[in-house]
């Protein structure tokens, strides 16, 4: 991987930080409605974004027997993820120009 290609395109820096505040925005909102703790908190983004295989680590950074819910919550993920990347790429197909 050529980094020093970044600055051809720093868009996509850009689009990168917007992508990561909106994910954060999110997290919060949710979590002040819902009243959940920080743990769902930052093991629900971590599940997001790492997946099964660091979201167990950041559980067991909380307690170690929080470790399956760590699990459960990137498999979950995991489920809703592909159903939204599915529905996603239907939306995209929908409104992509006929050539």
């Amino acid at each position: 991987m050529d980094l020093t290609k970044i600055v051809d395109n720093p868009g996509l820096i850009v689009v990168g930080l917007v992508w990561m505040a909106i994910h954060v925005a999110l997290l919060f909102l949710v979590a002040k409605l819902i009243r959940a703790p920080y743990f769902f908190l930052a093991v629900g983004s971590k599940a997001n974004i790492g997946g099964a295989a660091s979201a167990p680590v950041v559980a067991a950074a909380f307690h170690p027997s929080l470790a399956t819910v760590g699990v459960l919550l990137a498999v979950f993920g995991y489920v809703v993820g592909t159903y939204g990347a599915m529905l996603t790429a239907e939306l995209m197909r929908i409104v992509a120009p006929i050539t």
